[in-house]
C-alpha cells in the first residue's frame, strides 16, 4: 500500500476533505438536530426554525452523499432521517470537541471578529 501524503497530494487530501464538511452552514445543524434520533423532514424543519425546504433538500442530500445521514422508510409513506454510525461519530467526536472549544474560547474569537474602530483624538 502506498502511502500519500496531503502535502503531496492537496487535492486527494483526507484533510481538505473533513474541512468540507464544516463549509456548509446547514450541515452541523442538520446532524444535531438528529441527534436524539430519527426524524421526518416536517419534524427537522421545525426543530432547526430558519431553514428553508429547499436547503433542508439539499443538506439531506449533501449529508446522505457523504454517509452521515441515512434516509429510511418508516410506517406507511413516512420518510425517517436519522445519524448513521460515521455521522454519530462525527457528531460525539470532532463536533463536541469543537463545540467544547467554541465554550472556552468563543467570546474571543468573535472580539477578534469585530471591526477596528478608530479612536478619536
Amino acid at each position: 500500500m502506498r502511502e500519500e501524503h496531503c502535502d503531496q497530494f492537496v487535492a486527494d487530501c483526507r484533510l481538505r476533505a473533513a474541512t468540507e464538511l464544516f463549509a456548509h452552514t446547514w450541515d452541523v445543524v442538520v446532524m444535531a438536530a438528529l441527534r436524539d434520533g430519527p426524524m421526518r423532514r416536517r419534524e427537522l424543519r421545525a426543530r432547526i426554525g430558519a431553514i428553508s425546504d429547499k436547503v433542508l433538500t439539499e443538506t439531506l442530500q449533501r449529508l446522505s452523499g457523504h454517509g452521515l445521514v441515512a434516509r429510511e422508510p418508516g410506517a406507511g409513506l413516512r420518510i425517517d432521517y436519522r445519524l448513521t454510525a460515521l455521522g454519530a461519530s462525527l457528531l460525539e467526536g470532532p463536533l463536541r470537541a469543537l463545540g467544547a472549544w467554541m465554550a472556552e474560547h468563543g467570546d474571543e474569537l468573535l472580539h477578534a471578529q469585530e471591526p477596528v474602530r478608530e479612536e478619536k483624538p
